[in-house]
């Protein structure tokens, strides 16, 4: 933030990752510009959800849904916590192939995916956990 301006780009790996300043008002993919109020709600609402989760069922939960449940939260409280602080989402990792994104979208992504794998029928979701793949 203070030696990048909004839309300056500063290759890291040319032409792979670039480290691009994006001031994010909407959702993914910039989708939704200017909701912040209803992002805001949202991502408090998975918060205090998954936390309630954590706090009266965490044993009873299996792993993947632990570990997914963990990232999808802390991606939600760092784009909250941009989102209160500054009103927009920053973004800054460009592949130059997908749209601008942060870490908080990548752990919100994997937790996800890790959810979604938990939720595959048992034998898939198995050989995936054993590290064997399919």
């Amino acid at each position: 933030m203070a030696s990048l301006r909004p839309a300056d780009s500063l290759p890291l790996l040319p032409p792979l990752l670039h480290l691009t300043y994006v001031q994010n008002t909407g959702a993914a993919f910039g989708l939704f510009k200017g909701w912040s109020i209803l992002f805001v709600g949202i991502s408090a609402v998975v918060i205090v959800w998954i936390m309630w989760e954590f706090a009266t069922r965490l044993t009873s939960l299996s792993p993947l849904t632990v570990w997914g449940s963990a990232f999808v939260l802390g991606g939600a409280v760092g784009n909250l916590l941009d989102r209160v602080r500054l009103g927009y989402v920053i973004d800054f990792l460009d592949l130059r192939v997908w749209p601008v994104f942060n870490v908080g979208d990548c752990a919100i992504t994997i937790g996800i995916g890790l959810l979604l794998l938990h939720g595959l029928p048992k034998k898939v979701s198995d050989t995936f956990q054993s590290g064997k793949g399919v």
